[in-house]
């Protein structure tokens, strides 16, 4: 009699613990699962913020490259007065540059 409750005992321990490792197994699978999931819902995430990103700065180039005829407009403008005030300039102080040459090149020094 000892010896069927023994081996009862051996059994029930047994069916125990394959049912612990089942249930081990299955909490495993139903960690990957969730891990695989969240993996792609940041994924989803990330393509989403990105696109969004993206669109921000092709929104942000759009605008800018609007500006870009007015800053060359203002560009030029700005660079043709400083032509302009260079030739007055020039002009104003060519007579005293000619003189100045002349004198230097036409003076003889011993």
């Amino acid at each position: 009699m000892a010896a069927s409750t023994s081996q009862n005992g051996i059994q029930l321990l047994l069916a125990a613990e394959q049912e612990a490792q089942h249930i081990v197994n299955t909490a495993r699978t139903a960690k990957q699962a969730r891990l695989k999931q969240a993996k792609e819902e940041a994924e989803k995430e990330i393509a989403d913020f990105r696109a969004q990103m993206e669109a921000d700065f092709q929104r942000k180039v759009a605008e800018s490259s609007g500006d870009s005829g007015a800053n060359v407009k203002r560009l030029e403008q700005e660079t043709n007065a400083k032509i302009e005030n260079l030739q007055t300039e020039a002009s104003r102080i060519s007579p005293d540059v000619v003189s100045m040459l002349l004198r230097h090149v036409t003076t003889v020094k011993n």
